[in-house]
């Protein structure tokens, strides 16, 4: 009498295999010429790049490399620009609930880091919108936003902006500013 077994069709963990090629071994470099990668071990003869650590940066050969191609443009301001905390409103109405601000006396870079509200004054302070005021406060700040600014006359209080008002010239244009000015003129 025989017993028809049926055969059990689901994978078992010692099944499973990648696919064929999938997993190669590295190139050991340097390992004889049989390997194909051995002596110079893909790095040409002699010289500076047949050397560890270097990269000739923006090299190309000897041709004119494409960052000397380029023309010069513009400047940048990092030795004259301003470093200045920005302060949303949220923050102040969150520390004057707190206790840790008094809305009764001016608000400046003094007080918001006697409040806790920033590290250390900088270049001074610039006033942002978001959040909601309700307290009527008087603020002494290098700069503020529009919406800041609309939001704290709104709740009763001031702010006096304490950065240098820029001041047009009446100068005329040079170069080729006098040339699109005349121009704007006409139009």
């Amino acid at each position: 009498m025989t017993i028809d077994r049926v055969e059990d069709k689901t994978m078992k963990l010692n099944q499973i295999a990648d696919n064929a090629g999938a997993r190669q071994k590295r190139t050991r470099l340097g390992r004889g010429i049989g390997s194909g990668k051995g002596k110079t071990g893909g790095r040409g003869g002699k010289g500076q790049t047949a050397r560890t650590g270097v990269r000739i940066k923006g090299f190309e050969g000897g041709q004119m490399p494409l960052h000397r191609r380029l023309p010069k443009r513009g400047f940048r301001n990092t030795s004259f620009q301003l470093s200045l905390n920005e302060i949303n409103l949220g923050k102040v109405q969150a520390a004057i609930d707190a206790g840790t601000l008094d809305a009764k006396s001016p608000v400046n870079a003094e007080a918001l880091v006697k409040a806790g509200l920033m590290r250390r004054a900088k270049d001074g302070v610039k006033l942002l919108g978001q959040g909601e005021l309700k307290a009527k406060v008087a603020f002494e700040v290098f700069g503020a936003s529009k919406s800041a600014v609309a939001a704290v006359e709104k709740a009763g209080g001031s702010v006096k902006i304490l950065a240098p008002a820029v001041e047009e010239t009446d100068e005329e244009p040079k170069g080729k500013n006098a040339r699109k000015a005349k121009e704007a003129a006409k139009a």
